[in-house]
């Protein structure tokens, strides 16, 4: 099937700083396209990919499994550490859970984390229906478009498939497992009104990952695709900010708790 316009990957070959972008669960490269340029207009190397199944119709995703979703990743944060001196892995929902079991996985590869409402768990009751569901039903409504600005729309799926949803499901099972293992530096950012992903995922996060270097911002102005949100500006300069910090020094400086 051809892809959706907009939702192309997107890379750029800069300097020796690294940034891999994970997009979200039935979304693609265009929610986090602007973030993305971003950071390549500060001089990064920038890794953007499309995700197996994502970017064209909800029923190529209906096939795929977490571990495509994953291995996508892995390949993509390999490259760019063969290219670059340092890596950070960034994601906004489902993506950020990708980011953080890339961090958890490969240590000595990531210098640091980004996550925007990070996806890590379900508050859904159904979610527990979902593996006799899922012969059932093939899909539900999407969840594409949580944004609170005015005619800013998200290129997402009208449709959630529901084998997917259920291999979403152990994904968040895997990433909870491996966020003991995160120890990088964390930069969280979330938004308080975000109808898709609740705060407990975010205060999940925080409350099992081994990190001491961890940052917590709120997006008071967004929903769930604050990339695309009003907050945006505030996620492209914390960010930046972020990697710019960590990329300066040789050595770890002092470790810092900026929650809340």
């Amino acid at each position: 099937m051809p892809l959706l316009p907009g939702a192309e990957p997107f890379h750029h070959r800069a300097g020796p700083v690294g940034v891999l972008l994970c997009h979200g669960f039935t979304g693609s490269p265009q929610s986090l396209r602007p973030w993305a340029e971003r950071l390549a207009a500060a001089g990064l190397t920038v890794s953007l990919p499309l995700l197996p199944g994502h970017g064209t119709r909800w029923q190529d995703l209906q096939v795929t499994r977490w571990q495509d979703w994953y291995a996508e990743a892995v390949r993509e944060l390999l490259l760019l550490a063969e290219e670059c001196e340092q890596v950070f892995v960034f994601g906004l929902s489902m993506g950020g859970g990708l980011a953080l079991k890339l961090a958890a996985d490969h240590g000595d590869r990531v210098s640091g984390v980004v996550v925007v409402n990070p996806s890590v768990r379900s508050d859904n009751p159904a979610t527990a229906l979902l593996p006799v569901l899922r012969h059932l039903i093939p899909s539900r409504p999407g969840i594409a478009s949580d944004i609170a600005r005015p005619g800013t729309v998200e290129l997402g799926y009208d449709r959630v498939p529901l084998h997917a949803a259920w291999s979403l499901s152990r994904f968040w099972r895997e990433v909870q497992q491996a966020l003991p293992a995160v120890s990088q530096p964390v930069l969280l950012l979330r938004s308080p009104q975000d109808h898709v992903v609740s705060p407990a995922n975010s205060a999940l996060v925080l409350a099992r990952i081994s990190s001491v270097d961890v940052t917590e911002r709120l997006c008071e102005q967004s929903f769930h695709v604050a990339t695309l949100d009003h907050d945006a500006e505030l996620i492209f300069g914390e960010s930046l900010g972020f990697v710019r910090r960590l990329s300066r020094a040789t050595k770890p400086t002092e470790a810092t708790d900026q929650r809340g």
